[in-house]
């Protein structure tokens, strides 16, 4: 009996370790993630024969050898997941209990037919059409999940498969097997596929909020675009009114500069001239940049600092095609500036300033930002990130710009020195 427990955790073992290597976007080369997970394979294994073969009959050994492969099970998760983070946490946890699925197959086939290779040969075939289900159905989900920043903290769903492989275990292990209580079958089926329906409605809900965020910003970033637009439609008919005045007074000015020649009054010549190269420049509709979507913004967020009282320097080469997508570079763009001018409305009038550069091409894109910062900045250990200091609902911006910086595959730096914040984004194409 030994011998078939040894093999059918054996049998788990690489089952798990296959749904941590699909499910987790990975840290290292292909070559290395696999050596780690077949170093776990070993180590879990190791700890069966110790558990099964040299202590079978003691409970305190069961006990420390379940937490020990629980910490070696999570450690492979997180050590080779390009983010560790709580979302991490989640998924190594529910593989725990996705294998747990074929470890009690292989039981219930075993106690109804007294044949151990059916029962290894039942325990495999579930195993594989799980992993399978899992790949086809909640892999994809899944990664779009793992990769956005914005979806939300993990922790309080880590909760889910932690009660769930509680439940597992005391009803098919502790404190009687199902060997020793085979009424406990039906239960134990019953709760597995509740595990297998809740598990596919949490990531339905996770992936319908992922979108609902993904279209709030793209609806803040639309309605950014058309203020935009309305202000430089606005500032076009006022252009244009006030040079149809011009246009009618060129005349009158026209005459007057006759007369002021005849006169040899040339001071009051250069100032009425002075006075229309005044009128034409007021009456001037700013271009910042090629990108019609990025223009649009930009105007928008030069009259958000002209209401602050902050000044805006921006040098920009931005042409109208882009390698990337305009709508989200542009609200890229917005987010950083809103952070900036956020930072120095406090101030006084001579810190209110934020320098800009934003290139790109066909290469790469470049977008620097700097501005004043008194109040102290606390930056996230993972990202590197600054952390916002105003709730859960706050921050959303920068998690966005990070997003967009690890689709684009680009690199982020920031870093806050004498009183100045700097922040830059960079991806070579």
């Amino acid at each position: 009996m030994e011998y078939f427990k040894n093999i059918s955790y054996m049998i788990s073992h690489v089952f798990l370790m296959a749904f941590i290597y699909l499910f987790v976007t990975h840290r290292y080369s292909r070559a290395k993630t696999l050596g780690i997970c077949a170093a776990s394979f070993m180590a879990l294994n190791l700890l069966d024969c110790v558990r099964l073969n040299i202590f079978p009959d003691s409970n305190w050994c069961g006990f420390l050898v379940t937490i020990l492969q629980i910490l070696v099970t999570q450690s492979t998760g997180l050590f080779i997941a390009a983010k560790r983070e709580s979302k991490v946490l989640f998924m190594v946890l529910s593989s725990s209990n996705y294998v747990i699925a074929g470890s009690i197959a292989a039981s219930v086939i075993h106690i109804y037919t007294k044949n151990a290779i059916l029962a290894l040969g039942g325990s495999i075939m579930l195993h594989f059409v799980i992993l399978c289900l899992l790949t086809v159905r909640l892999r994809k989900i899944w990664l779009k999940c793992y990769e956005r920043q914005y979806a939300g903290n993990w922790w309080e769903l880590c909760l889910i498969p932690v009660f769930f492989y509680c439940g597992f275990f005391c009803i098919a292990v502790f404190p009687h097997t199902l060997d020793e209580y085979p009424d406990n079958i039906p239960g134990t089926i019953i709760f597995m596929l509740t595990m297998f329906v809740s598990y596919v409605v949490v990531m339905r809900y996770v992936e319908s909020e992922s979108k609902r965020s993904e279209i709030y910003w793209k609806n803040q970033t639309f309605q950014a675009y058309i203020k935009g637009l309305e202000n430089q439609y606005y500032l076009v008919e006022q252009s244009e009114k006030n040079l149809k005045i011009l246009r009618h007074d060129m005349r009158h000015y026209s005459g007057m500069i006759d007369s002021l020649l005849d006169q040899e009054e040339y001071d009051e010549i250069r100032k009425i001239t002075m006075h229309i190269n005044d009128v034409a420049d007021e009456n001037k509709v700013v271009k910042y940049c090629d990108n019609l979507i990025v223009n649009a913004i930009l105007s928008q967020m030069i009259e958000s600092a002209d209401a602050c009282g902050a000044k805006v320097c921006l040098e920009l080469d931005i042409p109208r095609q882009l390698p990337v997508n305009q709508y989200e570079l542009a609200s890229v763009i917005a987010n950083l500036l809103e952070n900036a001018l956020n930072c120095v409305e406090k101030l006084g009038v001579d810190k209110r300033y934020v320098r800009g550069k934003v290139h790109c091409n066909r290469e790469y894109l470049l977008v620097h930002m700097e501005n004043e910062c008194e109040e102290k900045i606390i930056f996230n250990p993972d990202s590197g990130l600054p952390r916002s200091q105003n709730g859960a609902d706050h921050g959303l911006g920068m998690k966005s710009v990070s997003a967009f910086s690890e689709k684009i595959g680009g690199n982020i730096g920031c870093y806050c020195e004498e009183g100045i914040f700097q922040i830059t984004l960079f991806a070579k194409f």
